[in-house]
């Protein structure tokens, strides 16, 4: 009986940690991208977008360290899918954010790939479909 409490207590530690894990990476995560949207921060509509953007980075990065957690405690492939679809979103938030913080992105379509005229970050969410479905639909 004395195990299941010490599991439990295990199990509440990795619980604790979660949330000192989630204020590290939203901390790592402003300090990167802060200083990239400053100059946009006092345009009315600009903020919401980024903040938006900015969010969606955090959560993003958040669930892949999370995963890439549980992939080293498991080594099983839908978790390793997992972890590579959560990459692809961190991807494909950050090419945004840096779209919008960065003016001569936006005007040069650096983000474009050339040939097929297609933006950068839809090939990253496809990446991200693809991982997440094989994942969930791959039989063991």
């Amino acid at each position: 009986m004395q195990t299941n409490r010490k599991s439990n207590s295990g199990n509440q530690d990795s619980q604790l940690s979660k949330p000192k894990l989630f204020i590290l990476v939203t901390a790592i995560t402003v300090a990167i991208i802060v200083p990239l949207s400053i100059p946009h921060m006092t345009h009315p509509s600009m903020i919401y977008h980024i903040l938006l953007h900015v969010s969606g980075v955090i959560i993003a990065a958040f669930l892949s360290v999370v995963s890439t957690l549980a992939y080293q405690r498991t080594a099983s492939l839908k978790v390793l899918l997992m972890t590579i679809g959560f990459a692809s979103l961190v991807a494909v938030e950050a090419l945004y954010v840096l779209d919008l913080s960065i003016p001569v992105i936006s005007t040069m379509h650096l983000f474009d790939i050339p040939i097929t005229n297609i933006e950068l970050p839809h090939v990253f969410l496809l990446v991200m479909l693809v991982t997440f479905s094989t994942g969930v639909l791959k039989m063991n």
